[in-house]
């Protein structure tokens, strides 16, 4: 192959790995085994507690409770509980607040409507591409409003992208104003058609017949999947779906079928005991509301142990639900620009956690409000971790117990991740039959990458550098990623890696353009087989396309390069 055209395919291989800022390849490490290395865990856990409750020591939020845990895909790792100092004396609620005590978690039920959409989906009674008004269809009718119903499908609508409005019944609190015109708002006059239901109403529950009466009078914000924009009635839509295919009601379907299956004893759309309850004070008649029909949207009960179960399942199964799908993948931008729509977690991208390297961390987020509550569940599926935070009372401690949580617990995770690297696969691998050898280093700038590589007796880093000019240029490394697969995907032996070439200064930003990056991982085959592919068996690694295996030396190494490497980085 002429010189010419191997430098052209390395460079469609790696040119997203030499635009300037664009973040450092990810996954960077396989699960990690929260077993392993507790004393790092267990310190960065007390730090938290302590914020914890220097943040709460604020009379501030006196009246404020709240229930955090957090949990891997095996198990539950961490919890804290604080009871409110303040509470109401005719309607104090749970005694103690600990894992069992009950929320109303609002918005966070969205993800059971869509949980209960995907699974019909995958069980062929519905298609996420199909249009609402294919099973909904009363919307097929005449109506008052100009709401496109045929172009709207349930993928849009759990994807935030319908176009729908955000509310129909919830919007009315300021028309309920004694004397809105102190506001400068002109007198209401349209009274007669406004919903005689939920906020409108004294907070009576909404029936089926009062939502499909009121969206059929709607106007569109946007067309269809032109830009996202939160929708509630996006999910009320949807829970009836769930009933028309189902032939039960949503709220005995999602109980059935995911809250039972899953174990979540305590979750309900049925108001429990005060003797649970979290009451925040002056704000705990909103516990007893019956939501209605927009159950869907934000009726559910639950507490921070369910909830545990709740994303131990997801991290489980999120890519698995049903052919084609991954769950947590985005399907729109939101405002701001590391921000995402998907079905329907809000999900968040930011490099800017590790000072030392610019490594890109997601989180998928769904959260919910309501009167006197305000909570969150947070899944890390890169770090395997999943947080649930739960608040009754002053909402503006939430983002404050967001961050005082999050951040040190995924620089903690980062840092076990590290260390099982390093345990795992660093050192030096050689042949039995031929003069090749391949060293493994890892520091936490870097991660896990090649320090020394010789290739039946040739340098095959200087080679790289000889046959793709500028792919190692300016302390470039080579670093090796997981794929997560597995030559034997049934017994999960042979871990499938690439190795790609890391440009140093990443995340240095001089141009507009710095930030267009484009993910490209295998452009490069070798007689044909992956130039970058490496393959971990126990103790040995198998280089693909030099079709060598390489035995992990036991021995001591007079000059081992990758360890020299780390040791110079750490110092």
């Amino acid at each position: 192959m002429p010189l010419q055209l191997q430098h052209a395919l390395w460079c469609l291989l790696f040119v997203s790995q030499t635009l300037g800022a664009c973040s450092q390849p990810s996954p960077a490490f396989p699960l990690p085994d929260y077993s392993k290395h507790q004393s790092i865990f267990r310190d960065t856990l007390q730090k938290i507690q302590n914020e914890l409750e220097s943040i709460v020591a604020n009379k501030t939020y006196d009246t404020t409770a709240f229930s955090i845990e957090v949990t891997s895909s095996k198990q539950a790792l961490w919890s804290s509980f604080h009871t409110a100092k303040d509470r109401d004396a005719l309607r104090p609620g749970v005694v103690q607040v600990n894992g069992d005590s009950v929320y109303r978690i609002a918005s966070i039920t969205k993800t059971f409507t869509t949980l209960g959409v995907l699974q019909q989906h995958a069980a062929g009674h519905l298609s996420l591409d199909d249009s609402i008004d294919t099973y909904l269809t009363e919307l097929k009718g005449p109506q008052s409003g100009s709401i496109p119903w045929k172009d709207i499908t349930l993928r849009s609508l759990a994807s935030q992208l319908s176009g729908l409005p955000r509310d129909w019944s919830r919007g009315g609190r300021l028309t309920q104003l004694p004397d809105p015109t102190k506001l400068g708002l002109p007198p209401p006059n349209n009274s007669a058609s406004l919903p005689h239901c939920y906020a409108y109403d004294e907070y009576k529950p909404c029936s089926e017949a009062d939502l499909i009466m009121a969206v059929k009078n709607l106007t569109p914000l946007f067309a269809p999947n032109a830009k996202s924009t939160y929708s509630n009635i996006a999910f009320e839509l949807l829970g009836l779906v769930l009933t028309k295919v189902t032939g039960m009601p949503y709220e005995e379907y999602i109980s059935s079928s995911i809250l039972g299956p899953i174990g979540m004893s305590a979750t309900t759309f049925i108001t429990p005991a005060d003797s649970v309850a979290v009451l925040p004070k002056n704000e705990s008649s909103y516990f007893s509301i019956d939501a209605g029909v927009q159950n869907p949207t934000g009726g559910l009960y639950s507490t921070s142990s369910d909830l545990s179960l709740y994303l131990r399942y997801i991290l489980t199964h999120y890519n698995g639900l049903h052919t084609g799908s991954n769950w947590l993948q985005p399907a729109s931008f939101s405002t701001g620009s590391s921000s995402y729509y998907g079905m329907p977690w809000e999900i968040y991208r930011t490099p800017t956690l590790f000072p030392y390297r610019s490594l890109p961390v997601t989180f998928f987020n769904k959260g919910g409000e309501l009167p006197g509550y305000v909570s969150i569940i947070t899944l890390a599926p890169e770090y395997d971790l999943g947080i649930t935070i739960l608040v009754g009372g002053n909402a503006t401690l939430l983002p404050k117990l967001v961050e005082a949580v999050s951040v040190p617990l995924i620089e903690a995770a980062d840092k076990v991740a590290g260390l099982e690297l390093k345990d795992r696969y660093t050192g030096t691998y050689t042949a039995t039959d031929l003069n090749s050898t391949l060293t493994l280093a890892y520091t936490p700038a870097k991660g896990l990458y090649v320090g020394r590589w010789i290739s039946n007796g040739t340098d095959f880093l200087s080679t790289l550098s000889q046959i793709f000019p500028g792919a190692m240029d300016d302390g470039a490394w080579l670093q090796v990623l997981p794929t997560l697969l597995y030559v034997d995907e049934e017994r999960h032996r042979g871990e499938r890696w690439r190795a790609l070439p890391v440009p140093a200064g990443r995340g240095e930003r001089t141009g507009v353009w710095d930030d267009f990056c484009v993910t490209d991982i295998d452009g490069v085959m070798y007689d044909g087989r992956p130039l970058n592919e490496v393959v971990f068996w126990e103790e040995e690694v198998e280089l693909t396309a030099f079709r060598v295996r390489l035995g992990k030396f036991k021995g001591v190494v007079e000059e081992d390069v990758g360890e020299r490497l780390v040791t110079q980085q750490e110092n």
